[in-house]
């Protein structure tokens, strides 16, 4: 079972580290970007830590105090989700 939301949390990072390098690049373009609401719900389903990862290799959305402290509060959670299932299935 924890291999499995490792897996999900492990391709939902994936997803959200490169939408964070997407919009960051559309941002430098003033091009069409991708909502904040769409990144936290991917945060939120397990893409926190891809999350995490993107804003500080990007340098993308850093001084917004909402990504600042939300992204690794929610990767917390998914990190601490994580150690108990598979605490819990041995």
């Amino acid at each position: 079972m924890w291999y499995a939301l490792l897996a999900f949390i492990i391709i939902e990072s994936i997803i959200l580290f490169i939408l964070m390098g997407l919009d960051k690049s559309k941002a430098k373009k003033k091009e069409w970007r991708i909502s904040e609401r769409t990144l936290f719900t991917i945060a939120i389903f397990g893409g926190a830590c891809g999350g995490v990862l993107g804003m500080y290799f990007f340098r993308h959305k850093t001084k917004h105090n909402s990504f600042a402290f939300g992204f690794p509060l929610l990767a917390a959670i998914h990190v601490f989700l994580l150690v108990r299932t598979y605490a819990i299935s041995f």
